[in-house]
């Protein structure tokens, strides 16, 4: 189509799903911030003044007994830490005192002697699947358009919330931008939603006065939608929120958490899991060489697909993608980056550095184009492959 419409959504950190990916992820830099090698895959439920955390581990003796026994105090405290810094000091929903259970026990025999590496064996995937990994020259971040935006409003929002001069916000909140593409390109905005908690005694009117700089700020200049179809809190009030509005469950954003629906998705959520399990690892892996391929000029638009089985190292297959806007053969493209990056779990996480506590920032406002940093997060976002990709197609 010469023109088109397309929408994307996000969430904020203080929504129900977002705060359950929040603690899951907590709980993974915790085990990980003890011992490298930790395994760790978290799943947490909230729901009005109580969090449930369960799931599969092996760590530290001071984390993880002999017995497979676990260390709830520790985990209690970073589940509170994580609800008080959102900033959840509801009665509905309070770090100090909503109940927190913890059902969190060893991990499988079965699956750690097939992840492990032993004898001749390397280390294994942490599960079966398959992963995918998108890149255009959209935005300078090299993402979706509609997506991008969508989740610079709410960072914006949440700026202004935790600010000193926080006119009544509260933690959960929601953003929509649809995005007219004329010839492929995005040249405006059509319409623009907001959800927003707030004080009880915030008017609509003012709230809605609140937002529309901050859209006007993030979106490029000309781009802002009518005023008709600019939409704040469509129902009209939102002063319940958060999980005593809603229950949350770990792994429910994953569409908010890559691509906005722009590209495909495995299935698999990221929250919660250490870098064995390549439903992460892997899918950080191909935005990573996607990216780099726009970022090399050898596309402007990249798809990269790979799958694992459990406790199989090496990849079953890894699939190229250039839609029509590439500059090489695929094939050559598919072998250049087979040469220059190790699909395997074991040189996916030695290569981005993932075996540490990186992954609480990522929780929230996208896992992907986020700005790396020296303290190691997001380091699937650098193009440090762009060099030794145009080496190995030269």
């Amino acid at each position: 189509m010469a023109q088109h419409l397309f929408t994307s959504e996000s969430v904020s950190e203080g929504h129900p799903d977002k705060v359950c990916d929040r603690i899951s992820d907590e709980v993974v830099d915790l085990f990980l911030g003890s011992d490298p090698g930790a395994r760790v895959a978290c799943e947490t439920l909230t729901t009005t003044n109580r969090v449930v955390i369960a799931g599969e581990v092996r760590g530290p003796s001071h984390l993880v007994g002999d017995d497979g026994s676990v260390n709830v105090e520790e985990i209690e405290r970073v589940a509170r830490a994580a609800i008080k810094d959102i900033g959840y000091e509801q009665d509905g929903f309070h770090h100090s005192h909503a109940n927190v259970d913890v059902f969190l026990h060893g991990q499988s025999s079965d699956i750690a002697q097939g992840v492990d590496a032993s004898g001749n064996k390397d280390e294994g995937a942490g599960d079966q699947g398959l992963m995918f990994g998108y890149a255009c020259r959209e935005t300078d971040e090299l993402m979706p358009a509609a997506i991008h935006y969508s989740h610079r409003i709410l960072h914006e929002l949440a700026a202004l919330r935790k600010s000193s001069n926080n006119p009544g916000l509260g933690p959960d909140s929601k953003s929509q931008v649809t995005l007219l593409y004329d010839n492929g390109v995005p040249v405006k905005a059509t319409s623009v939603v907001v959800s927003t908690q707030h004080d009880e005694h915030v008017e609509q009117d003012a709230l809605r006065e609140i937002i529309r700089p901050i859209i006007e700020n993030v979106l490029p200049n000309g781009w802002m939608c009518p005023d008709d179809e600019f939409y704040t809190n469509p129902t009209g009030r939102f002063v319940i929120g958060g999980p005593d509005g809603d229950a949350g469950l770990t792994g429910r954003k994953i569409i908010v958490d890559t691509y906005g629906g722009a590209a495909p998705h495995g299935g698999g959520a990221f929250s919660g899991k250490d870098p064995t399990k390549v439903d992460r690892s892997a899918a950080y892996a191909a935005r990573y060489v996607a990216k780099n391929v726009v970022a090399a000029g050898l596309a402007d638009k990249c798809t990269i697909q790979v799958a694992y089985a459990i406790g199989v190292s090496k990849p079953l297959s890894l699939y190229v993608n250039t839609h029509g806007t590439g500059s090489t053969d695929e094939q050559k493209l598919s072998k250049a980056i087979s040469e220059v990056m190790d699909l395997s779990p074991r040189g996916i996480r030695e290569h981005l550095d993932l075996a540490r506590a990186i992954y609480a920032p990522s929780a929230a406002y996208g896992h992907f184009g986020r700005t790396p940093t020296a303290a190691g997060h997001f380091t699937w976002e650098k193009t440090d492959l762009v060099e030794p990709l145009k080496a190995a197609l030269s």
